[in-house]
């Protein structure tokens, strides 16, 4: 990513209060990897009201507002939540996504471009500097480097969790070959593949026009087959554990009163003053 990129600056900051407070990212991270035991996509669902409370109440010089997803339904934009700048006033649109290691989709692709360009290239290895440069500065692969995605990627059995960032520039500038692969483990689709010099992988492309499923077309990386491609915000995986308290929390707010939720509010308000005090904010 260039300097000067907002979500760049965003993502360095982050970095670098993370790095001073480990325990504030540790803690909201446990928290929202205990909302799986309420259901496998609650967490999911939650970190895109996480995130921006964590850049509220910890990053001074920020400011987050969750958008929901009746904003941007059947329209381009896929981001959950807005981040600004409160210093450059620049504002960002960002994806929050909580993907368990492997598999990690960057874009649904809605106008389905990227899969058909490739295909008309009628050619099962593309390569060259030229067509390479052509293919990935075409409209098809315009949001390519609009990449505002923050994955938090999570080992459900080592109980550890990671904040992994796609370098979406990186992955464009140092790719040299486009290889269409068929077959493999359960695969019914052919996929495009983006590698390196050395042959290393970088992401894909995967299948379908505008009729296919929005949920399996688009651009796709792996946080463990790419690694060299993602820079990772908590400076390695963090051990995070499940705090059943939050969850009887949350089951007892389900039956209990707006009063209540009002006295509870103001407590945990006050606990997060506290914590600021403690960390030095």
């Amino acid at each position: 990513m260039a300097e000067g990129n907002p979500y760049r600056e965003f993502t360095k900051r982050l970095k670098l209060l993370i790095s001073k407070h480990p325990n504030l990212i540790t803690t909201t991270l446990s928290n929202i990897f205990t909302l799986r035991l309420i259901g496998n996509k609650t967490h999911g669902d939650l970190a895109e009201i996480a995130i921006p409370e964590f850049i509220n109440q910890y990053m001074y010089d920020y400011s987050s507002l969750h958008v929901g997803k009746d904003r941007f339904r059947a329209k381009k934009q896929e981001e959950d939540i807005t981040v600004v700048n409160d210093v450059t006033e620049e504002e960002m649109l960002i994806s929050i996504k909580a993907y368990g290691v492997g598999p990690l989709q960057l874009s649904t692709d809605k106008q389905a471009r990227m899969f058909p360009l490739l295909t008309s290239q009628d050619e099962d290895v593309i390569s060259g500097y030229n067509r390479i440069n052509a293919i990935l500065e075409s409209p098809a692969f315009s949001e390519f480097e609009q990449i505002n995605i923050l994955p938090l990627i999570y080992d459900e059995k080592k109980e550890k969790c990671n904040i992994l960032v796609f370098d979406a520039e990186r992955a464009k500038r140092e790719t040299v070959t486009i290889r269409k692969v068929t077959g493999g483990r359960g695969r019914k689709h052919p996929i495009f593949v983006l590698l390196d010099e050395n042959d290393d992988y970088i992401c894909e492309v995967r299948y379908g026009d505008a009729a296919a499923n929005a949920l399996q077309r688009g651009l796709w990386t792996h946080t463990k087959n790419a690694i060299q491609y993602f820079d990772s915000i908590t400076s390695g995986w963090i051990d995070y554990s499940h705090n059943l308290i939050l969850v009887k929390l949350f089951s007892h707010a389900l039956v209990a009163s707006k009063r209540g939720h009002t006295e509870a509010l103001e407590s945990v308000k006050r606990d997060i003053e506290t914590i600021i005090q403690g960390e030095g904010l």
